[in-house]
C-alpha cells in the first residue's frame, strides 16, 4: 500500500513537471535558493530534478506538499494546485502560518517579473563590471543570482538594487523600499500604496521620458487597492485553516461543465480598430500602432483570425459592426473579440471624424437577437480610450480624451451601463469611468501592453480570462508616471456565465518568438 501511495505521488509530480515550461522551471529554481545550495540547483534541468532535491532535503513528501503548492502559487501556476489537493484560495489561507518562501526571495522574484527587456539591457549596461564577461545576455533571474553569488546582494543589503532602480525605474525602487520597511515592521504597511511600474524610453537617456499621457489630473491610487501588507506576499490572511482535500470526480466534472466550449474547428474572429489620426482637434495617438501589432500577434497566437482596421469614422465603425454582425461564419467559431483603440469620453469612443459612438451601441450589434450565430458564445470587447472629462494637462502631453468645453457637454456615458443586459459579454475598459488612461508614445498603452503580456504569461498556465484581467489590473495599478503622481485602474465588466479558458497554444508566446513586448 505504501508503495502504491508513493507511486501515485510521483505520478502527480511527473504530471506537474510535464505541465511546466522552461520559464517556470527557472522561476522554481530561483525560489528554491533559500532551501537548496546553488551548486545543486545549477545542475537542474527539469522540475523533476527540483522535486528530487526537495524530497532529499525532506522539504517535500506525499504527506506534506505545501512548499510545492506555495511555489506553484507564487509563479501563478494555479491550475496545477489541484494535483496536490489545494486550491488558490486554500494556499492563500495557509501562507500566513506555513509559508516558507522568504519575503526577500518574493521581492526579488516580483522585481524580475516587472523588469522589461529594455530595463534589463539598461541594468546590464550599468552593471557591466559586475557581470561575467562570458555573459552576453541573461534573464532578470540570472542577473539577480549572479549578484547574490558575488555577495553584492543579500537579504540584509539591497543597496545595489536601490542604486539600479534609482537610475532605471523609480517604481521598482518603491518595491525595494517597500520590502525594507516591511522587514522592520509589517503592521506599519497597512496603508501602503500599490507597487508601481514604469518603462524606460528607448532613447537611452533616462532623463527623457516621452510618455504620452492620455490625460491625468488626480491620483486614483486611494481607490485602486487597499493593498494590505502589500510589501510582503500577496494573499496572506488570518483565517481558520482547513486541511486540503482532493477534488472529487463530481467536482472536477462540474468545473469542466462550467467552461465555455473552446475546442471547435475555428477559435473565432478578432477585430482591431486602431484610430490614430483625427480630422479636427484631437491629437495623433502616437504609440498606438505598437498596441495594434501586439494585439494581432497575441490573438493570432491564441488561434483567432485577426482583422485590423485603421482610422475609421463613427459611421464606418457602425457599418463595420453591422457587417460582422451578419457574418454567417460565426456559427463555426468559439468566440468573438473586438479591440478598439481611440480617444474617448465616458462610455464612448471617438471616430476619426471626432464624433462619439457609445460602447453600448457597438456591443449591441452582437446580442443573441441581433447575431444569433454568436448566441451562448463569449463576446469580448477591449477598449483603450480615456473615460474622463475634467482634465488638467501637463506639458508636454498626448491625450486620448478631448479637452472639453464643459458648456457644450450635453450627455455623459457610464461604462456600467455599456454592457448589454444579457449573458456572455465581457467588456475590458482601460480605465474607470471619469478617469484617464496612459500611453507611451513608443511602447504603447499601459493597459494594452499589460493585457498582451498577461495573456502570454497566464494562458499557458490554464488561467481563465477573469483571472488574467485581475492580473492586468494589478500590473497597471503598479505603474506610475515619472513624477509618481499619475496612475490608472482598468475596469472589467462582464455577464459571462461560465469560465472562459483559451486552449493552450502549441507555439511559444509571441514575446519569446519576437524577443519580447
Amino acid at each position: 500500500m505504501e508503495d502504491d501511495v508513493s507511486l501515485k505521488f510521483r505520478q502527480q509530480l511527473l504530471f506537474i513537471d510535464e505541465s511546466l515550461v522552461a520559464e517556470d522551471v527557472a522561476a522554481l529554481k530561483f525560489l528554491c535558493t533559500d532551501f537548496l545550495p546553488f551548486r545543486k540547483l545549477e545542475r537542474v534541468k527539469s522540475a523533476v530534478d527540483i522535486f528530487e532535491l526537495l524530497m532529499a532535503e525532506e522539504y517535500l513528501n506525499e504527506k506534506d506538499t505545501f512548499l510545492l503548492a506555495e511555489l506553484l502559487y507564487t509563479i501563478k501556476c494555479h491550475s496545477l494546485l489541484k494535483k496536490l489537493g489545494y486550491t488558490k484560495e486554500k494556499v492563500q489561507e495557509c501562507l500566513h502560518e506555513k509559508g516558507r518562501v522568504s519575503p526577500y526571495r518574493q521581492m526579488l522574484y516580483e522585481l524580475s517579473e516587472n523588469i522589461t527587456n529594455d530595463m534589463l539591457k539598461d541594468i546590464m549596461f550599468l552593471l557591466k563590471k559586475c557581470l561575467p564577461k562570458r555573459w552576453i545576455t541573461l534573464s532578470a533571474l540570472e542577473l539577480l543570482i549572479s549578484l547574490e553569488k558575488q555577495s553584492l546582494l543579500t537579504e540584509n543589503d539591497v543597496q545595489i538594487l536601490e542604486e539600479i532602480c534609482m537610475h532605471v525605474s523609480p517604481n521598482l525602487l518603491e518595491r525595494v523600499n517597500c520590502y525594507k520597511r516591511a522587514k522592520v515592521s509589517l503592521p506599519q504597511q497597512e496603508n501602503t500604496l500599490p507597487i508601481e511600474e514604469i518603462s524606460l524610453s528607448s532613447t537611452g537617456d533616462i532623463k527623457v521620458f516621452p510618455f504620452s499621457e492620455e490625460t491625468s489630473i488626480k491620483s486614483i491610487s486611494s481607490n485602486i487597492n487597499d493593498n494590505k501588507a502589500a510589501c510582503l506576499t500577496q494573499g496572506f490572511s488570518e483565517v481558520n485553516l482547513e486541511p486540503p482535500r482532493e477534488l472529487s470526480n463530481a467536482e472536477n466534472e462540474s468545473k469542466k461543465m462550467k467552461s465555455y466550449k473552446m475546442d471547435g474547428p475555428h477559435r473565432g474572429f478578432c477585430l482591431v480598430i486602431n484610430n490614430v489620426t483625427f480630422d479636427k482637434s484631437l491629437s495623433e495617438r502616437k504609440g498606438s500602432f505598437k498596441d495594434a501589432e501586439e494585439l494581432k500577434r497575441v490573438f493570432t497566437w491564441l488561434g483567432l483570425d485577426v482583422r485590423t482596421y485603421t482610422n475609421l469614422t463613427s459611421e464606418k465603425i457602425k457599418e463595420l459592426m453591422q457587417t460582422w454582425q451578419q457574418l454567417q461564419d460565426h456559427k463555426d467559431r468559439d468566440c468573438f473579440i473586438c479591440c478598439i483603440l481611440s480617444h474617448g469620453e465616458s462610455g464612448a469612443v471617438y471616430g476619426k471624424d471626432e464624433e462619439l459612438v457609445s460602447i453600448r451601441t457597438i456591443m449591441s450589434y452582437f446580442t443573441a437577437a441581433q447575431c444569433p450565430q454568436l448566441a451562448e458564445k463569449p463576446k469580448l470587447f477591449f477598449i483603450q480610450a480615456c473615460q474622463g472629462k475634467e482634465i488638467q494637462c501637463a506639458v508636454p502631453v498626448k491625450t486620448d480624451a478631448r479637452i472639453p468645453d464643459l458648456s457644450s457637454v450635453q450627455q455623459s456615458f457610464s461604462p456600467s451601463e455599456s454592457i448589454p443586459e444579457e449573458a456572455d459579454f465581457l467588456l475590458g475598459m482601460a480605465t474607470i469611468d471619469g478617469y484617464v488612461s496612459f500611453r507611451h508614445i513608443q511602447q504603447g498603452a499601459w493597459y494594452i501592453q499589460a493585457l498582451c503580456s498577461k495573456l502570454q504569461l497566464l494562458i499557458p498556465r490554464g488561467e481563465d480570462i477573469l483571472s488574467v484581467l485581475t492580473e492586468v489590473n494589478e500590473d497597471v495599478a503598479r505603474r506610475v508616471d515619472r513624477l509618481g503622481t499619475k496612475k490608472q485602474m482598468p475596469l472589467p465588466a462582464y455577464t459571462l456565465t461560465r469560465k472562459l479558458i483559451f486552449p493552450i497554444p502549441r507555439d511559444p508566446p509571441p514575446s519569446q518568438q519576437y524577443g519580447g513586448l
